[in-house]
């Protein structure tokens, strides 16, 4: 596939599926509520047209609970390169590998730990993911060339649906342009790739908004390679025994770097930067009075340039509604246009503020000032 400079030689097709929610499905089915029917019926015919795209060797980008995905045939090696080629993604990047059913697995790992299975059991469906060995007749597009495989089972029910009337697991990073805000709803998947890829199903705003916890059960000790809102104590709790962290999630960008002798990254999101809006972003670290007031008196100053700028700050204990906002806010910031975002630092003690950190950080490169 050769895409011109703009990536948009194609008619894609754009699809409503908010419609095909548990919730309406309950309706339709339980109660026969014919409205619920109907608006299901047509979400379906709607994944049913996109099953068969990803089923052509096409790509398809479709809502999940964490953010949208664009998802190909994990086991159609071409499929997975115009992933790639659209996204603008290094290739040693892994994916992820979205299931309809969590026996699905046994397509992509030879076998099940004890943990895996717990794990299994307590998260899934849900933002989980798991890197653990991959069966060899896995294309090694889809794992960066690793030995190991990522994989989870989204808790959303147009994703689940569409994987199984694909008939095969989907490998599927965040639908938009490798580095840019990950998209959590239907416009920025649309805004991203409309003209790059076969099929678009819109499916409202994705409950979630940061990626899945990416949990390392290929060795001896789980880690945590990329954090999300399930949180090592969580999972600690369900294995009954610690969960370690990756050393490069407590740097400050230091693992970034993709140099010539690099090592491969295990996990999306580990290795190059991610995330990052168009204006320039600083992120203000310290006591919350502080940082509010370096804030004002860091937007009256650029403004006083003129500079259009963004603050993002979110209340102290808002960890929740962080995940949800911060990667939408950006987008809203790129839409306005602004010059500067100025970004007050959440606590990194609890481990959703940690998560949504990691996020905050590799979107400003590491900017950041103590106040």
């Amino acid at each position: 596939m050769s895409l011109p400079p703009d990536g948009r030689d194609m008619e894609t097709r754009i699809y409503d599926v908010s419609a095909f929610t548990e919730e309406t499905l309950r309706l339709a089915d339980l109660h026969g509520d014919r409205e619920a029917r109907r608006a299901a019926d047509e979400a379906l015919a709607a994944i049913g047209e996109a099953a068969d795209a990803l089923r052509r060797g096409g790509l398809v980008a479709f809502p999940t609970e964490t953010v949208y995905g664009l998802g190909a045939d994990a086991f159609c090696e071409g499929a997975v390169r115009k992933v790639y080629e659209v996204k603008g993604r290094p290739s040693d990047n892994p994916m992820i590998v979205h299931i309809a059913r969590a026996s699905d697995v046994a397509m992509l790992t030879p076998g099940l730990s004890p943990d895996m299975v717990r794990l299994i059991d307590a998260f899934w469906p849900g933002p989980l993911t798991l890197v653990a060995p991959k069966r060899p007749e896995l294309p090694g597009a889809v794992t960066g060339g690793l030995g190991t495989v990522a994989m989870r089972m989204p808790d959303c029910a147009a994703a689940v649906e569409l994987i199984r009337r694909a008939g095969s697991p989907v490998a599927a990073p965040s639908a938009n342009i490798s580095g840019r805000p990950s998209p959590t709803r239907g416009e920025h998947a649309v805004r991203d790739l409309d003209g790059a890829v076969d099929v678009i199903l819109v499916g409202g705003e994705c409950r979630v908004g940061i990626e899945s916890t990416v949990l390392d059960v290929s060795g001896p000790s789980p880690t945590v390679l990329r954090p999300g809102i399930i949180g090592p104590d969580d999972i600690a709790a369900v294995i009954g025994r610690e969960v370690g962290m990756d050393p490069a999630l407590r740097g400050r960008g230091e693992a970034l770097a993709d140099g010539a002798g690099a090592a491969a990254p295990k996990a999306p999101g580990m290795k190059y930067r991610h995330y990052a809006p168009k204006a320039e972003m600083l992120v203000l670290e310290g006591r919350r009075d502080r940082v509010e007031g370096e804030l004002s008196r860091l937007k009256a100053l650029n403004e006083g340039v003129g500079r259009k700028v963004g603050v993002l700050l979110f209340d102290e204990k808002a960890f929740v509604e962080a995940a949800h906002g911060f990667f939408a806010r950006l987008r809203e910031m790129d839409d306005e246009g602004v010059d500067l975002i100025l970004a007050g630092a959440l606590s990194e003690s609890d481990s959703l503020g940690f998560a949504v950190m990691n996020r905050m950080l590799r979107a400003a490169g590491y900017n950041v000032a103590r106040v």
